[in-house]
């Protein structure tokens, strides 16, 4: 069901994990910006591929650009991260929004945008850059209140450019985004007049999602922030 792919983006050779749901379509699609423990390669992450598949059984098409394509791949989780800009990761995403605009069974009035850890980050970025986006999800993206890249705002910053319903799903303990974090990017989303909800973890912290992670992933948490988000999905683009 999942499937990899290249595009070239900066004459680079972007890889890109695909997925669709079956049967016809035109089908809603989300765009997944990567976590960042997918810094060796998206296909070699299990985490990565198994959102695909179950976004793809959920009724979703899927597109994951590696952000990392412009850097050595040898280069240690941190230095990789050092090196990302928010300008170079909106041609990234917009390169992923092109490949689903270009799929027989994707219904282009209906993308999303989603990420976990790094990925919420990104995702954040991207809808408040890119207004085509109909909905976006941030699971626990960090470095909110921070710009990658000279001259860069702070993610937080960009929220008036941000015109999409958005659904937060958050631990307790996590120290980035930290529970201040969380309640000054609410205050944010209110003060922006935003379609919004929120949901917070006790008994849990960062990449509470992430089954390949044991002493960091919650049963509890990671199945209800999967339903919430499914159910904040189909309102929005179904």
């Amino acid at each position: 069901m999942v499937r990899q792919e290249f595009v070239e983006v900066d004459g680079n050779q972007m890889e890109m994990l695909v997925a669709e749901p079956e049967g016809d379509g035109p089908h809603p699609a989300v765009v997944i910006a990567m976590h960042l423990p997918a810094h060796m390669g998206l296909k070699e992450d299990a985490f990565t591929i198994d959102l695909c598949e179950r976004h793809a059984a959920a009724g979703f098409a899927v597109a994951v650009p590696y952000v990392f394509h412009r850097v050595p791949l040898e280069l240690d989780m941190q230095q990789k991260r050092g090196e990302l800009h928010d300008d170079l990761l909106m041609v990234d995403l917009s390169a992923a929004y092109a490949h689903l605009e270009a799929l027989e069974n994707v219904d282009n009035g209906r993308i999303g945008v989603l990420g976990h850890c790094l990925g919420g980050r990104i995702a954040w970025v991207a809808a408040c850059r890119d207004s085509r986006y109909k909905v976006m999800l941030d699971f626990w993206g960090g470095n909110i209140k921070d710009g990658w890249g000279e001259d860069s705002p702070a993610a937080l910053d960009l929220i008036d450019g941000l015109g999409c319903p958005v659904a937060g799903f958050f631990g307790n303990d996590d120290p980035n985004p930290s529970p201040e974090d969380v309640n000054d990017t609410e205050e944010a989303l209110k003060a922006n007049g935003n379609e919004y909800e929120f949901h917070r973890y006790d008994d849990a912290g960062h990449a509470f999602m992430d089954f390949t992670r044991e002493e960091r992933f919650s049963e509890y948490a990671s199945r209800d922030a999967w339903e919430k988000s499914i159910a904040f999905l189909d309102k929005h683009l179904k």
